[in-house]
C-alpha cells in the first residue's frame, strides 16, 4: 500500500512540473526577426557576356620604300598626331633620283621648244607653198612627241618626289603608338610583312561580345529596344579584377552573321576611355540589358532559403504575426538581390534575419531592417 502511494505521489509531482514548464514556456515573448517589406517594381533584366577590348581604330606603320633606318622620331607608348614623323630612311639615292628626273624634265622642255619652233616655221613656209606637206606633218608629229615626252618626264619627277617624301615615315592616325619593331641601322623594305609599329586609338574603345541569336531577334524586331528606350539601357562593364568600370557604353553594331556552330552573333559595344584604363585585348564582362520585367520583386539574397532539393523559398510574416513559407520563382540575380517573379505579393514582410529563432508556423515579432546609405541611394 505504501508503494502505491509513493508511485501516485511521484506521478503527481511529475505532472505538476510539466504543467509548470508549459506555463513558463507559454509566458515567453515571441522571437524577434528582421524583415524587409517588398513592393512590385519594373526591373531591367540583364545578361552577363564575356568580351574583349579592341581599339576603335588601328593603323600599322609600314615602309613604302626600301632603305636603311637612320632615325626614330617618337617615344614608344606616347601619343602621336596625324602626319607626325616617325622614322627617317636614308634618302641619298632618292634625292639623286629626283635630281635626275628634274634634268629629264628640263631636257624634255628644251626638245619641246625646239619642236614647236620647227613646226611653226614649216607652217609659215607651207602657207607660201615653199615647204611640202610631208615636211609639215613630220614637224607636227615631232612636236606632239616632244610634248608627250615632257609629260612622261614630269610624271617620273612626280613619282621620284613621292618616293623621296616616303623616306620620312609619318603617322596615318592619331593615337597611342606601341613598341618599335625596328631600330636605327635596320634595313626595311616596302613589301615586308612585319610592321615597324602599331598606332591604336584608345580614347574610345570597342568591346566585342557574343550573344544568342534569339536575344538579337528581340532587338531587331524593336521589342526590347522600345521597352528600354525610357529605362537605363546603357551597358555596364566589369573588369578582370571584378571591379565595375565607371563609364557606361552603348550598342554600336552587330555582325550580320550567325555562327552556325554556336548560334551566336558578335556584338560591338562602344565605351569612352578617358583614363586609358581599357587596353586592347583586355578580358572584360559586359552586363547588357535584354528585357524589361514588370511587377517583379527585388528580394535580398539573405532572405531566400533553399529546401533539400535546392528549391528557393521565403519566410513571410503574415497579418497574424505567424511565419508562412512561400515557394519562389527566381528570374535572375541583380547585385545582392534576387529578381523574383512569383511567390510574393505587394507589402509582404520578408524575413531576412533571425531564422535560427523561428520556424514556419511560429508567431514572431517582426522588426523592419534599417536602410543603409547604399540601399537608400539605390532606391
Amino acid at each position: 500500500m505504501s508503494l502505491l502511494l509513493r508511485r501516485s505521489a511521484a506521478f503527481v509531482a511529475l505532472l505538476t512540473c510539466s504543467l509548470s514548464a508549459a506555463v513558463a514556456q507559454e509566458g515567453q515573448p515571441p522571437a524577434t526577426v528582421t524583415v524587409v517589406t517588398v513592393e512590385p517594381q519594373t526591373v531591367t533584366l540583364t545578361s552577363t557576356l564575356p568580351g574583349r577590348v579592341a581599339a576603335s581604330a588601328q593603323a600599322e606603320v609600314r615602309p613604302q620604300v626600301n632603305g636603311i633606318i637612320t632615325e626614330r622620331l617618337f617615344e614608344e607608348g606616347a601619343q602621336v598626331e596625324l602626319d607626325a614623323p616617325l622614322y627617317r630612311i636614308d634618302a641619298a639615292s632618292y634625292e639623286a633620283s629626283v635630281r635626275q628626273a628634274r634634268a629629264s624634265v628640263s631636257q624634255a622642255e628644251a626638245q619641246l621648244g625646239a619642236a614647236e619652233r620647227e613646226a611653226q616655221r614649216l607652217q609659215e613656209l607651207q602657207a607660201r607653198n615653199v615647204a611640202s606637206e610631208q615636211a609639215l606633218d613630220d614637224a607636227l608629229a615631232a612636236r606632239d612627241s616632244a610634248s608627250a615626252a615632257l609629260e612622261l618626264a614630269q610624271a617620273q619627277l612626280n613619282s621620284a618626289e613621292i618616293e623621296l617624301s616616303h623616306t620620312t615615315i609619318r603617322a596615318r592616325l592619331s593615337g597611342r603608338i606601341g613598341l618599335s619593331q625596328t631600330s636605327q641601322g635596320a634595313l626595311v623594305t616596302a613589301s615586308q610583312a612585319e610592321p615597324l609599329a602599331v598606332i591604336r586609338k584608345i580614347d574610345s574603345v570597342y568591346v566585342d561580345v557574343t550573344q544568342s541569336a534569339a536575344d538579337l531577334l528581340r532587338w531587331r524586331r524593336g521589342e526590347t529596344e522600345e521597352e528600354l528606350a525610357d529605362a537605363d539601357g546603357t551597358v555596364r562593364l566589369t573588369l578582370a579584377d571584378g571591379s565595375e568600370y565607371d563609364q557606361t557604353g552603348r550598342l554600336q553594331a552587330a555582325e550580320p552573321n550567325v555562327d552556325p556552330q554556336t548560334g551566336v552573333v558578335t556584338l560591338r559595344l562602344q565605351f569612352a576611355n578617358p583614363d586609358l584604363l581599357l587596353l586592347p585585348g583586355m578580358y572584360v564582362q559586359v552586363e547588357m540589358p535584354v528585357d524589361m520585367a514588370e511587377n517583379v520583386f527585388l528580394v535580398p539574397q539573405e532572405g531566400v532559403v533553399r529546401d533539400r532539393r535546392g528549391r528557393p523559398n521565403a519566410w513571410v510574416v503574415n497579418g497574424e504575426g505567424a511565419i508562412e513559407e512561400r515557394p519562389l520563382t527566381i528570374v535572375q540575380d541583380r547585385g545582392d538581390d534576387w529578381v523574383v517573379s512569383d511567390g510574393l505579393e505587394a507589402g509582404d514582410r520578408l524575413v531576412v534575419a533571425g531564422f535560427q529563432k523561428a520556424a514556419p508556423g511560429a508567431t514572431v515579432t517582426p522588426e523592419e531592417r534599417a536602410e543603409t546609405g547604399e540601399q537608400a541611394q539605390s532606391e
